[in-house]
């Protein structure tokens, strides 16, 4: 990737900018997850590849800034020393967790060396409306926060993984009936939604 990005390397490699290649670090994840899906084995190797190389790339790129340049070694270093911190457990003296009270406490560190003020805050807004109301949700729980909640029309008595995604599908397929985009609906939920944390949290507060 050095050679690549360096004079008599690659044209269309040099011209790349962290913004033109978000698009194939998408792509390669969802081909990742894909692989992951199907259970090809071939696949999983290939497509972690291909990961990879994006970290690489959008890492050699990060070495030419002109005021805060980074490495593939400051990446590394930086994940390295994040897993000790948040896993005291295991490189700490703190006693043994449970695979719950080992999530809880990533969160709890998480936020303190974050700064974080709100269930909401680090929550990335431009993922999709599914995982971005899952996110949501789970902060919520975490925070001990009530939410009020819309009820499941017609909501099967368990919710197994059929169960629900027959749920979904039924749901998704009654808003394109009626002209609705499901994306853009569940956005404007999962922004109501904020405005209803924050909302506890100020009362809490």
């Amino acid at each position: 990737m050095d050679r690549l990005r360096s004079p008599g390397g690659c044209p269309w490699d040099a011209e790349q900018t962290h913004d033109s290649l978000i698009k194939y670090l998408l792509e390669e994840s969802y081909e990742f997850i894909e692989a992951v899906e199907t259970g090809d084995r071939e696949a999983m190797r290939e497509e972690l590849g291909d990961v990879l190389l994006q970290v690489y790339f959008h890492a050699r790129m990060a070495q030419e800034h002109p005021t805060d340049p980074f490495s593939i070694e400051d990446v590394a270093q930086t994940v390295a020393e994040k897993l000790v911190r948040r896993h005291p457990h295991v490189f700490g003296d703190v006693e043994e967790l449970s695979s719950d009270q080992v999530l809880e406490n990533w969160e709890a560190i998480k936020s303190a060396e974050k700064g974080r003020t709100s269930a909401v805050d680090g929550v990335p807004l431009a993922q999709p409306a599914l995982p971005l109301v899952s996110k949501l949700l789970y902060r919520a729980e975490k925070n001990r926060l009530v939410l009020d909640l819309p009820s499941v029309i017609a909501q099967p008595s368990e919710a197994t993984e059929a169960a629900v995604g027959d749920v979904l599908l039924a749901t998704i397929a009654w808003a394109s009936a009626n002209s609705v985009d499901p994306e853009g609906a569940l956005r404007q939920a999962a922004r109501r939604l904020i405005v209803q944390i924050e909302e506890l949290e100020s009362t809490v507060g």
